[in-house]
């Protein structure tokens, strides 16, 4: 696992930097990073839902299944107008949403670090996905804590996470051109 992972210690690399870049500007523009976060999302959902249906028509016309593609576009169109609509109901869904997303990547980020040799960052690696763990936790236990502290927390989260990932990319990277492992 290490060969391969040093192989690719630049996708390590560009994650960290844009989890870095995130957690910036959201801690600098809080406000503005949620309500951006909430329209971009209602309209790709709602945009989504309208080519799904454009999907469901053309196959229809070509008499092929088209009802789950009607469904399909139902339910994106849906999100996206409850989004647009009642931004609370939409932040509190997406408060769990990160919750849930946070607590497995961080589980398989954990797990994936205790497979790797302590050489090649297995320790970053884990704090990465302790800090992800952690973050999730807290949003499941404090759903309510409103979009300003939820984007503080979003940029924390993501500065550490990216600082996490960018240590474990340049550890990986002076590994592969030690020549410790092989490149393939």
């Amino acid at each position: 696992m290490g060969a391969a992972l040093a192989r690719n210690w630049w996708a390590f690399a560009i994650r960290g930097i844009l989890g870095v870049l995130f957690g910036v500007i959201a801690l600098t523009f809080p406000g503005a990073a949620m309500l951006s976060l909430l329209l971009i999302f209602a309209a790709y959902a709602i945009a989504d839902g309208v080519f799904a249906i454009v999907s469901a028509v053309r196959a229809a016309s070509h008499h092929e299944r088209w009802l789950l593609f009607v469904f399909e576009g139902i339910v994106d169109i849906a999100a996206g107008v409850i989004a647009l609509f009642w931004p609370t109901i939409t932040v509190i869904v997406f408060v769990l949403l990160v919750a849930v997303w946070a607590i497995v990547s961080g589980s398989i980020m954990l797990t994936a670090a205790f497979q790797m040799d302590a050489a090649h960052g297995r320790w970053w690696l884990a704090l990465g996905g302790i800090a992800s763990l952690i973050y999730g936790a807290l949003l499941v236990v404090m759903p309510l804590i409103g979009a300003l502290v939820l984007t503080w927390w979003i940029g924390a989260y993501a500065i550490i996470f990216g600082g996490a990932m960018l240590i474990a990319a340049f550890r990986l990277r002076s590994r592969l051109h030690a020549g410790a492992l092989a490149p393939a």
